[in-house]
């Protein structure tokens, strides 16, 4: 997976391409652990995602409990439908 991130101001957006599995988790947690702050906006931009994991559900979690909001932008079908069946449409903001 591949992780692009830019922060203007207190918005951090992060643009994932690949797959956020088991694999590729741990690395965008450890990337989040390290500069989100709880005052930070996070955009996930998901154009590029090809598949979202439990384990990568996980990582949204974490990011919604340690910034002040999260939202998801451009998820493809796929990801959708895991977002429906696990109910994250009700627990994090996506466009």
């Amino acid at each position: 997976m591949t992780i692009n991130k830019t922060l203007d101001g207190n918005v951090l957006t992060i643009a994932l391409e690949g797959r956020l599995d088991t694999a590729s988790a741990p690395e965008l947690e450890n990337m989040m652990k390290a500069e989100l702050k709880p005052e930070m906006n996070v955009i996930f931009d998901m154009k590029q995602l090809d598949y979202v994991s439990s384990a990568g559900l996980r990582v949204l979690l974490f990011a919604r409990k340690n910034s002040a909001s999260i939202k998801v932008i451009n998820a493809n079908d796929i990801v959708m439908q895991v977002f429906d069946v696990t109910g994250f449409t009700h627990i994090i903001p996506i466009e």
